[in-house]
């Protein structure tokens, strides 16, 4: 696995871990389901949900592919999730916080969708955490990268403690751009 790559295992096994035991677990952003199985592997059920329908597809494949029965995959909007208030158990937002152009309106639409007391868990690549990643950041910028924010640790700590998450567990994982792993809880 390439440099950049090396935090994405440990993440994976970190939200699987997060997960464990629980009964229904969202996941927004899934992609084309890097982190899927892990949640798969631990939770009763997890709803899996990406934006774009290509992803989906993909995502769909995977699930399929690898006979994970208790995984439904559908396409959703991160700002209009179509779920009951406190329907959740747990909520997975892996990789997409620096990707949102709204971020308050996207940790509350996690908030709302996670029970009272249940888990939200987003870890995100911090772009701003060492010097090396703030200049790949900017480089990757020039490429024409998405990206809307350049979180560190610390800042992304920040930002899911002000939409009124109780943080339980933090860890910056090492690599070219390294990962803040946060977990916490709503409610």
């Amino acid at each position: 696995m390439s440099f950049l790559g090396r935090p994405i295992p440990r993440m994976v096994e970190l939200a699987g871990e997060g997960t464990r035991g629980l009964g229904r677990v969202l996941e927004v952003a899934a992609g084309t389901g890097l982190v899927t199985p892990a949640l798969a592997n631990g939770a009763a059920e997890v709803i899996a949900t990406d934006y774009s329908a290509a992803m989906v597809a993909t995502l769909e494949q995977r699930v399929r592919n690898a006979r994970i029965a208790n995984v439904r995959c559908e396409q959703a909007d991160l700002y209009a999730l179509r779920f009951d208030d406190e329907s959740f158990d747990a909520v997975v937002a892996a990789n997409v916080l620096h990707l949102v152009p709204d971020l308050p309106g996207a940790l509350a639409a996690l908030c709302r969708v996670v029970r009272r007391g249940g888990r939200i868990i987003v870890p995100t690549y911090c772009h701003d955490e060492t010097a090396l990643s703030w200049v790949v950041s900017r480089a990757l910028a020039l490429t024409g990268f998405p990206g809307h924010r350049r979180f560190t640790a610390t800042s992304l700590r920040q930002a899911v403690e002000d939409a009124g998450i109780r943080v339980t567990r933090i860890e910056t994982l090492p690599g070219l751009i390294p990962i803040g792993y946060v977990e916490g809880t709503f409610g």
